[in-house]
């Protein structure tokens, strides 16, 4: 299995691109760069950096999206990474999200992303593109036309095992990729409250139904004054927390912990990570809670297990 980092350009681009180094060092074997204007740096001027400060590890977009960037202007930028990383770029790609609602636009439909993937898949042969997908449709159409799909669902073996069957149904991409939130602890009451805004926002987003079938029951509204520039990105953690502790209690943070994310010791974390490959995932893209920090603690910690 692949095991991969998200490292958001939210520092300059030398101090990211030497997390990059970092993470190859530790023996990660791929480092995600996510693609958000309104929120962090260019992440292809971060991955251009980190394809000069690396040599093994591979680079990819988790995710960019074909709404702010045409998909003639993510080719050519796609193309230049490559360049710099020979055989060592994937072009993940998403329906905008947090690139474009900040900015008054809307996420791509699916019919739109099919336009724009069929489209990169012709212009950029030889460079792999991955759909990043949680829905049917999307998740459908990733197996389709992807050849990587990077599943948005968490770590619940329940909902990737529903996934991955919707994506078997249309096509079989050499690679399926996890998305999940990762912390190494031996105290999840302590830690696992940090999740709250991560649970409220999947609340929000349509993921209510599975969150109840977990056990967890949130109601959260659709807009929540305070939180900027929303609940999955926001400026003030410590804040977004506690105002999520309106809807999501420290019970269900552990619930939500425990089911969608991968948080314990890192011996817990290697077994679930195991799990997942033995129901057909070939990857995990582990992030941490917050957007504005590189994960060098998340990094250090996990490098005793890759080691």
């Amino acid at each position: 299995m692949r095991i991969g980092i998200r490292l958001p350009p939210c520092r300059p681009v030398d101090e990211v691109a030497e997390a990059a180094r970092r993470a190859e060092d530790l023996g990660f074997d791929d480092v995600w760069v996510p693609d958000s204007q309104a929120l962090w740096r260019d992440a292809y001027a971060t991955l251009a950096c980190a394809a000069l400060r690396t040599e093994r590890v591979r680079l990819g977009t988790a995710v960019t999206n074909l709404v702010t960037r045409h998909p003639s202007v993510v080719a050519a930028a796609a193309r230049t990474v490559a360049e710099l990383a020979p055989g060592r770029f994937v072009l993940g790609v998403g329906v905008g999200n947090s690139s474009v609602e900040p900015v008054g636009l809307r996420s791509s439909t699916t019919a739109e992303l099919r336009a724009g993937v069929t489209g990169l898949r012709e212009a950029l042969p030889g460079i792999p593109v991955h759909v990043a997908a949680s829905g049917p449709r999307n998740l459908a159409l990733g197996g389709e036309l992807g050849d990587g799909v990077i599943l948005l669902a968490g770590a619940s073996a329940a909902r990737v095992e529903d996934a991955l069957t919707i994506v078997g149904r249309h096509g079989a991409p050499p690679e399926v990729t996890v998305s999940a939130f990762c912390h190494v602890t031996d105290d999840l009451e302590r830690d696992a409250p940090a999740l709250k805004p991560v649970c409220a926002a999947m609340a929000q987003k349509g993921g209510g139904t599975a969150l109840a079938a977990a056990g967890i029951e949130v109601n959260v509204p659709r807009q929540v004054p305070g939180v900027r520039p929303d609940l999955l990105h926001a400026e003030d953690w410590e804040h977004a927390v506690d105002v999520c502790s309106a809807w999501v209690s420290d019970a269900d943070a552990v619930r939500f912990a425990e089911e969608f994310c991968l948080y314990g010791t890192a011996e817990r974390i290697a077994d679930r990570m195991a799990g997942l490959e033995r129901l057909g995932v070939t990857g995990v893209l582990l992030q941490h809670v917050g957007s504005y920090t590189l994960p060098h603690e998340l990094m250090e910690s996990l490098g005793k297990v890759l080691a």
